[in-house]
């Protein structure tokens, strides 16, 4: 019998708020004070706990619980609000002398008055507001435009650093502002998880962060472990704050908020210059990244009396760091051959450390690129990270070029298989054309086949296809589909480890799973040339099938919305291998899918035209795509005097607007499309 299956649920409720107030105890202990005090597996026992109760009894279950930090909702729009106090950009400035302008113009504004500054660290990330009433986080908000914003509060509470309920004494209705940033250890985890998964890694944290908070899953916000550093307070008329910033943050601290633990009062120039000289060399030791220093007149009586730019105000300024740059030497270059046989050369330096990482390697992009930098063997090259994660070459240090340097001459050949390569005319990378036996491109294809958004194979990471290919076992992607337990149980390597029955068994129902991948899907994962996600389903959607793809002529595959000449010249080229055939005809006799599935549907939109924008309430971008096609409507990209509707969700790019107006496009909101179709 369950202990509180009794009718009375005040045991219940006091145990889910005993429960409740002792997660977030831990959750502040730990993310603001950095203490562990007790053992992963208590904490995840009870959360695992207060989940449970919240499942049984969902009447008793709060909207603050501190179960909303792993997340679960799915948000299919974002909500724009209106701020209600701006959010202005803070004027930048490269130039310590236009930080000492600014100081001088202050105190000639502030004649006679008593004043100091606060030196803070200027976060990159991304700008949010929170509002709090009655102590509790009732909406987040993105920055958006500065008067309009994103509602993203059902992320925001996935993110420990944001108090849900408040501490102790706080003001009755106000607002912070802070950043949301990336912790370069987490981003650098899930830059490795996306790398594994076949997709594209992050540039950058601050990217990462923003992409991050816009998420329709919360849980898959929560993942992400970002962080929320508090930096500004206000409130509205007749809400009494404190007299300065930094006693502001101080009281934000005690509230639960993170606030930077690195801000300084400054009595003048010396003291501000002093702090950024500090910061521009110390920011590489810190957990997350900062680009410049805020500068802040400290009393906030004064703020009103110095006023306000049009974009700005007058009492704060940020200086912004330089993109540290270093010389190194180039010790010799290597080339990388990619999937599509694409060579990428990469310069291999003298180890050199910059932005906080110890730098080896820098890519030259391609021939081009070197020829324009004027690069000779011996050189020493400048390296730049600024903003970014991954340092670039920006130039070469000619004061350290020795006399009768040699430019540096291109590969002729891959230095895999030794194939002579070959550039396209427009075309600014070189080639290897042996896409069939050349190992990097087979093993390259291979992990785009199983990638995610592909055929979705998630049991078959790097390590696995390469094991697989140094047994033999799979030469191309069609050889996937005649893998065999028997075959699989033991395989291993010191790299990779043995695979045991139940590793076998899961890699196998992955691999029959993938034969239920539409197929756009599957177009996209043989890994033709230039056919990206788009190219692929544009294709798939107007030739239906894959044996009228197979036979299309160039001239009509140029003529398909998105792919053009060079694409279309592509696929014939590859459909064209017999090798290739073999390979579509194993895959068919394997059963995958090769033609469109048709949705069952009507005509109610037979002969019309439709072009989507914006965000919608009771679809995706793509689902309510499939809708218009499941009655009969087409979808296009751009409008015309063709075009039937224009079908409008929230933030619809104004443009598309203004020409809908001047051709006479009638515009539908979803309201409107729903009753049309049903």
């Amino acid at each position: 019998m369950d202990l509180f299956s009794a009718i009375d649920t005040e045991p219940v409720r006091k145990h889910m708020e005993e429960l409740a107030a002792e997660l977030d105890r831990l959750n502040h202990e730990y993310y603001m004070n950095d203490r562990s005090m007790v053992s992963d597996e208590e904490f995840d026992h009870m959360m695992r706990e207060l989940q449970d109760l919240e499942r049984q009894y969902p009447e008793l279950a709060s909207p603050l619980s501190p179960t909303k930090r792993v997340g679960g909702e799915v948000n299919k729009s974002f909500r724009q609000v209106q701020h209600r106090f701006p959010m202005l950009s803070l004027g930048n400035t490269y130039s310590i002398e236009e930080i000492e302008g600014f100081e001088a113009r202050t105190r000639k504004l502030l004649d006679g008055e008593q004043f100091t500054y606060t030196c803070e660290l200027k976060y990159d990330g991304v700008a949010i507001g929170l509002t709090y009433r009655h102590g509790q986080l009732v909406q987040a908000v993105t920055r958006g435009n500065g008067s309009i914003g994103d509602d993203i509060t059902t992320n925001a509470k996935t993110i420990s650093t944001i108090p849900l309920r408040l501490h102790g004494d706080y003001p009755d209705d106000f607002e912070v502002r802070g950043e949301v940033v990336y912790p370069f250890e987490a981003f650098d985890a899930m830059n490795r998880q996306r790398e594994a998964d076949g997709n594209e890694p992050f540039a950058n944290p601050r990217n990462a962060a923003s992409g991050s908070l816009k998420l329709q899953d919360s849980a898959e916000c929560a993942k992400r472990k970002l962080l929320f550093c508090m930096y500004f307070m206000m409130a509205p008329d007749g809400i009494e704050l404190k007299p300065t910033h930094l006693g502001r943050l101080d009281w934000a601290r005690q509230m639960g908020f993170k606030v930077q633990p690195y801000i300084q009062e400054c009595k003048g120039i010396n003291e501000i210059k002093a702090f950024i000289d500090h910061w521009d060399k110390a920011r590489w030791e810190l957990p997350f990244g900062i680009d410049g220093i805020v500068i802040k007149v400290n009393q906030t009586a004064l703020w009103d009396k110095m006023g306000l730019t049009a974009k700005s105000p007058r009492w704060a300024i940020a200086y912004k760091f330089k993109a540290e740059r270093v010389s190194t030497p180039l010790e010799s270059i290597s080339y990388q051959v990619g999937r599509t046989g694409l060579i990428t050369p990469v310069a291999n330096l003298a180890p050199v450390w910059l932005g906080g990482t110890m730098v080896k390697r820098a890519t030259l992009v391609n021939a081009d690129f070197i020829a324009k930098m004027s690069i000779c063997k011996g050189d020493s090259l400048f390296i730049e990270k600024g903003g970014e994660i991954i340092p670039k070459v920006v130039g070469v240090d000619m004061e350290k070029r020795v006399v009768g340097a040699m430019p540096i001459k291109y590969i002729t050949h891959c230095p895999e298989c030794g194939t002579e390569l070959v550039r396209m005319d427009g075309e600014a990378g070189h080639y290897c054309p042996n896409s069939d036996g050349c190992h990097p491109q087979i093993i390259g294809r291979l992990e785009h086949f199983v990638s995610r958004k592909a055929m979705a194979i998630d049991t078959l990471g790097p390590e696995r296809l390469e094991l697989l290919y140094s047994a033999g076992l799979v030469r191309n992607i069609a050889d996937i589909y005649n893998l065999k337990r028997e075959q699989l149980i033991g395989l291993g390597t010191e790299v990779a480890a043995s695979i045991q029955d139940k590793g076998a068994d899961n890699m196998l129902a992955a691999i029959n799973g993938s034969k239920q991948v539409p197929f756009e899907r599957v177009v996209y994962a043989l890994g033709i040339r230039y056919v990206g996600e788009v190219g692929a389903k544009k294709l798939a959607r107007y030739f239906k099938n894959i044996d009228a793809l197979m036979v299309a002529p160039e001239e009509e595959l140029a003529q398909v919305e998105d792919v053009g000449e060079v694409t279309a010249h592509a696929v014939c080229e590859w459909f064209a291998k017999a090798d290739h055939k073999v390979i579509i005809a194993r895959l068919r006799a394997a059963g995958l899918q090769m033609e469109v599935r048709m949705l069952s549907g009507d005509n109610k939109l037979a002969g019309m035209t439709i072009v989507v924008s914006g965000v919608f309430e009771h679809f995706s971008r793509d689902e309510i795509k499939a809708d218009i096609e499941k009655h009969g409507g087409k979808v296009s990209g751009s409008i015309s005097s063709k075009t039937s509707y224009l079908l409008a969700g929230e933030k619809m790019g104004p443009e598309k607007q203004k020409k809908a107006e001047r051709l006479g496009v009638k515009v539908i909101s979803e309201k409107e499309y729903l009753a049309m179709v049903q």
